[in-house]
């Protein structure tokens, strides 16, 4: 059983990256091995992957030139939306493609209490032997 089955996330859910479809025909099959389209599409599916604890989803979409240590997924972090707000390339016949996002997240802020916030991000992706990976912010 995959680590996404356990976390609670089940096929005919809502994606939690917010396209408006399942999870089972949105960000599973990506999450279950299956390459993303574009990259926009494998940073929906990262994005569920924080969602739900993924965190082999989550090494192996990184590029290894520059995927820090994990542990990614923290327990005390829950994410709340994802909105894309431009992608530049990473179409199917592309071999890069800028993705930026806005993740809204709630968290322990270290003293007690709880903080909501984003992480804005412009996101730099490549495809590698096929498949797109996440390389850098930028």
């Amino acid at each position: 059983m995959s680590g996404v089955r356990t976390a609670g996330a089940r096929p005919s859910d809502p994606c939690p990256c917010g396209s408006g479809a399942v999870f089972g025909a949105c960000c599973e099959p990506i999450h279950d091995g299956a390459p993303a389209p574009t990259a926009e599409a494998l940073m929906r599916s990262r994005y569920s992957a924080f969602v739900v604890g993924d965190e082999d989803h989550i090494f192996r979409t990184w590029h290894p030139r520059t995927r820090p240590p994990g542990p990614y997924c923290h327990p005390g972090t829950a994410w709340l939306g994802l909105r894309i707000v431009e992608t530049v390339g990473g179409g199917a016949a592309d071999e890069t493609g800028i993705v930026e996002f806005v993740a809204r997240y709630r968290a322990w802020d270290g003293r007690g209490g709880v903080v909501e916030d984003e992480l804005v991000e412009r996101g730099r992706f490549i495809r590698r032997a096929g498949r797109w990976l996440y390389e850098t912010a930028l």
